[in-house]
């Protein structure tokens, strides 16, 4: 094809053409030679995609079919949680077992449709079983589902294979449920076995504990799989709905122990489900062998089915049997053939229209397209001041518009870009000396102030001043130590140190924040609330830092509350327990909705004039930030603030102050 194409524009290319004929020449040309390719490759791609739906289908239907299979094991899994919680469970483990006991839980097994329910002791010696009271005294701490719960005291749940005499212990009638003779099925593996004993079970287990908390049990559920057809129905009921195409199920599902169906809704030629019947070999070798999913075309029983099949694995991960879905392949072979032939009558319809519509628009694009297309080099070159005269009013001369449009949006942006990036490299700059700058200032500026403060309160020692020079001294000493507050909360927030972490109490730490400041004068009317959980685990921070956090919100709400009114401290778990919060709540006259966005601004302060410089909070928010924390605050004006600050409980490697990594809940 991409011979003769070539041949065509050689041959277009040296006849001197106008541009709408050789336009319409290659138009009509690739149409009649695609026209018949396409056909060919369309009715390919057709069955391809076909097949390629229903196969996509049915993988949809193996993960609802899944999704099935795990909610009758979480059944089981709650059915036993709920049994192990039981008032009377400790009872029956320290050998007091009812009657009435053994009634409850009868019912309660029929009721929930497990056909198992056991209770042992914590090294798993079997002490009821509620199908056979006899039976009891063995040992099922091997298994492997009861011995995960023995050691982790949590729930474990999986699907099992129970050998026939741990059956018969449980009860006789699973022995016989379990049992199948195999029945020759064409392209089975071969097999030198000609039945099966064991039973494919459901199984959940739950440790058992009694008002104490202390481990004292265990109970263990299961459901059998053999003939139990409930999963099999859910499925075709849920995921096929039921549908019949040409007197036959559209869909089925089957649970395979091993290469055996045990549990199935595929008929056989009598009409009957095909319990005892065996897997396709290939699709045995894939699934079970190399432990691969199988989604493809594979026979089922008596007819082709699209079908997906993946392996099922016990608590260790180990292949025991299958989960089969699979689509009656018949009704997508008669969606195939009705396809092939619309496509075919599209096709040739299409061809025919091309033809026409082909000679109209290459009389009407030709013009226009070179003024188009040497604009549009001229752009590509860098020229933005490219432009096109419109010359119709169709699409091709909007096109055009739209170009011009385009060029100029381009040239502006690009000047716009240009600007931008001026003005924020000087800002940058200029932001950075500043910032520079006024570090610098406040360190030139400290050891002068230091001697400011220093002689100036040497001389309100000094017993000689009179009155009137003592006032001016004192307003010295008292605007000189404000400098040096605001040079050193400065100092402070431009060059907040990287926080020393070790293992620390946080109630501890904030009994100690209280002990500074309860005697002061501003608290002496205060009454300071406490709600520590005490069951918080210790935390990984800076306690010298965190302190002051503390201390800056503490002193604050004094504060706030003018030295009367209740200051509520609390601390407890954050709402996913992988944080810890501290509160601190007052009484005060709360916070303006506008001053809320900026409370943590550096400078920002609604105290009076030598009251503060607003830098506290500012620190404190650099502070909690630096040890992967949070702080927020709520308030309505004139009801109190709540600030609440928000803390890692569990904190990682940090290789700059070689924290270690913890998980203090433990």
């Amino acid at each position: 094809m991409n011979a003769v194409k070539q041949a065509a524009s050689d041959w277009i290319r040296k006849t001197r053409l106008s541009i709408a004929t050789k336009l319409t020449l290659s138009f009509l040309s690739i149409i009649l030679l695609s026209s018949f390719i396409f056909t060919l490759a369309g009715i390919q791609i057709i069955n391809n995609r076909i097949i390629e739906e229903a196969q996509e289908r049915v993988r949809n239907d193996l993960n609802a079919a899944r999704e099935i299979y795990q909610t009758r094991l979480r059944h089981v899994e709650d059915s036993v949680e709920f049994t192990s919680v039981r008032l009377f469970m400790g009872d029956i483990l320290r050998g007091d077992i009812r009657q009435e006991y053994l009634d409850e839980l009868a019912r309660f097994k029929d009721s929930e449709n497990i056909d198992v329910l056991t209770i042992t002791d914590t090294s798993g010696i079997v002490v009821l079983r509620v199908n056979n009271p006899a039976a009891t005294g063995d040992d099922q701490g091997r298994d492997e589902i009861i011995r995960v719960v023995l050691t982790t005291r949590k729930p474990a749940s999986g699907t099992i294979l129970v050998p026939a005499e741990e059956l018969e212990r449980e009860s006789p009638a699973l022995v016989k449920q379990a049992y199948f003779e195999f029945i020759e099925t064409p392209m089975a593996r071969i097999r030198p076995e000609t039945e099966e004993a064991a039973g494919m079970m459901l199984k959940a287990a739950a440790p058992i504990f009694d008002a104490q908390g202390n481990f004292i049990g265990v109970v263990y559920g299961e459901i059998m799989l053999n003939r139990n057809y409930d999963i099999v129905d859910k499925i075709k009921e849920t995921v096929f709905q039921n549908v019949v195409y040409e007197g036959k199920d559209i869909g089925t599902a089957t649970i395979f122990q091993d290469d055996v169906r045990v549990s199935t809704n595929v008929k056989d030629n009598r009409g009957e489900r095909a319990i005892g019947t065996r897997i396709q070999e290939d699709v045995y070798n894939q699934v079970m062998i190399e432990q691969k999913p199988w989604i493809g075309r594979a026979y089922v029983v008596t007819d082709w089915y699209i079908t997906a099949y993946e392996p099922i694995r016990n608590i260790n991960h180990e292949v025991i049997g299958i989960l089969y879905v699979g689509i009656l392949e018949q009704k997508y072979a008669d969606i195939q053939n009705q396809t092939v032939w619309v496509f075919v009558g599209i096709t040739l319809a299409g061809a025919a229209l091309s033809a026409i519509i082909a000679l109209w628009i290459s009389r009407q694009i030709s013009r226009p397209i070179r003024n188009l297309v040497a604009a549009s080099e001229q752009l590509a070159n860098g020229n933005l001041d490219a432009k096109v005269e419109p010359v119709s009013g169709d699409e091709l001369g909007k096109l055009s518009y739209r170009f011009n449009q385009m060029a100029d949006a381009l040239r502006q942006r690009d000047e716009r870009l240009k600007e931008f990036t001026k003005r924020k490299i000087m800002e940058s700059e200029r932001l950075a000396i500043i910032g520079q700058l006024a570090a610098n200032v406040a360190h030139e500026l400290n050891n002068p102030l230091q001697g400011i403060v220093t002689y100036s309160n040497l001389l309100l020692e000094k017993e000689v001043c009179d009155e009137p020079s003592r006032q001016n001294i004192e307003k010295i000493a008292t605007q000189a130590n404000r400098c040096r507050e605001i040079i050193r909360g400065l100092l402070d927030f431009s060059r907040q140190k990287k926080p020393i972490k070790t293992l620390t109490n946080i109630n501890a730490l904030l009994r100690g924040c209280v002990s500074l400041v309860e005697n002061q004068a501003q608290f002496h009317n205060i009454n300071i609330a406490q709600n520590l959980d005490e069951s918080l685990p210790m935390i990984v921070v800076d306690p010298s830092q965190i302190e002051r956090v503390f201390l800056n919100l503490i002193i604050n709400a004094a504060e706030a509350m003018k030295g009367s009114g209740t200051l509520t401290l609390t601390t407890c778990f954050g709402l996913n327990e992988k944080n810890i919060e501290i509160e601190v709540k007052d009484s005060g006259h709360g916070i303006s909705i506008e001053n809320m966005e900026k409370i943590f601004n550096p400078f920002f302060t609604t105290k009076e004039v030598g009251h503060g410089v607003g830098l506290g909070l500012a620190i404190s928010f650099g502070i909690v930030k630096e040890h992967n924390g949070e702080i927020t605050v709520e308030s309505e004006y004139g009801r109190g603030a709540t600030f609440t600050v928000s803390l890692p409980a569990i904190v990682k490697v940090s290789e700059e102050d070689g924290s270690k990594v913890k998980d203090p809940a433990y």
